[in-house]
């Protein structure tokens, strides 16, 4: 068996080819030109996109036809396509890539993680990695269905200016948050896989530890797997680091970049955190 996804899942290089993952990869349309998400460093992307100011450029989904032609390609080795992706709730990725898999004609089991970025990671380091060890689809899917259930994927943005300049909130509120400086703590909801307010904070030290506590309430002592993203905010990103450690059984950390194509939205000021019980990966790592 052989998985598809997208570049929102934010999987290094590494794992991509260590586990021959296919990656359909999500756009960055600058005014310029268009280019793949995996192909533009988040330390590049961001300086243009500061150059940028006030405008920003916009996102688009792979389309049907490229995700027909990766599965044709993946199923010409003969191999069963389990295809893996952002949540519906956040992007329409998942319905292209469902029309995709009809026209091609392919062997092509959908998943919509209902989440995004480390979530997604998580859900699609799990099938790969089952897949490796001989696992069926059926004992893939149910182990999907529990990292989705498990998993708590929470952020928090240093300013909601660009939000606002992509049209995701209204200017007034954009403003009113800049004044008050009110820093947001936004979760992934698991019913719906789209985006809910945890709380608001006056300050980024505040919003910390609201993310410190927030997960400390879902997992206690539970050993985890954590890890750490961000945009261009490696300082505070080592911050909460060292908060979830201090807090919670970490077994496994790590801190990584968050693609460029989600940055689009949030700018360099976003840091926040994917967590799952280790126990559900553990017989795979």
């Amino acid at each position: 068996m052989k998985i598809v996804t997208d570049s929102a899942a934010d999987l290094p290089l590494d794992e991509i080819e260590a586990l021959e993952i296919n990656i359909a990869p999500l756009l960055i349309q600058f005014p310029e030109e268009e280019v793949q998400s995996d192909d533009i460093t988040p330390d590049t992307f961001y300086d243009r996109l500061k150059a940028m100011r006030p405008n920003i450029p916009t996102t688009a989904m792979p389309s049907m036809d490229m995700f027909a032609r990766i599965y044709k390609q993946v199923a010409e080795k003969g191999e069963e396509i389990l295809s893996i992706h952002i949540s519906s709730g956040l992007s329409g990725t998942f319905d292209v890539a469902s029309q995709g898999a009809k026209q091609s004609g392919e062997n092509v089991t959908m998943v919509d993680t209902m989440t995004l970025s480390g979530g997604q990671r998580f859900q699609v380091l799990a099938a790969a990695l089952a897949a490796k060890a001989g696992q069926s689809k059926e004992e893939i899917l149910k182990l999907l269905e529990r990292i989705r259930a498990a998993t708590e994927v929470i952020y928090t943005l240093e300013t909601l200016e660009y939000l606002q300049r992509g049209g995701r909130i209204g200017r007034v509120q954009a403003l009113a948050s800049s004044v008050l400086n009110i820093k947001p703590i936004i979760n992934v909801d698991k019913a719906d896989g789209k985006y809910s307010t945890v709380g608001k904070t006056r300050t980024l030290k505040k919003a910390l530890k609201t993310i410190q506590e927030h997960l400390d309430s879902i997992y206690g002592d539970e050993p985890l797997w954590v890890c750490v993203l961000h945009g261009k905010f490696a300082e505070q990103a080592e911050e909460l680091a060292a908060m979830v450690q201090e807090r919670l059984n970490v077994a496994k950390l790590e801190v990584l970049r968050i693609s460029p194509v989600l940055g689009v939205h949030t700018g360099p000021g976003i840091v926040g955190i994917a967590a799952l019980p280790l126990a559900l990966m553990a017989d795979l790592l």
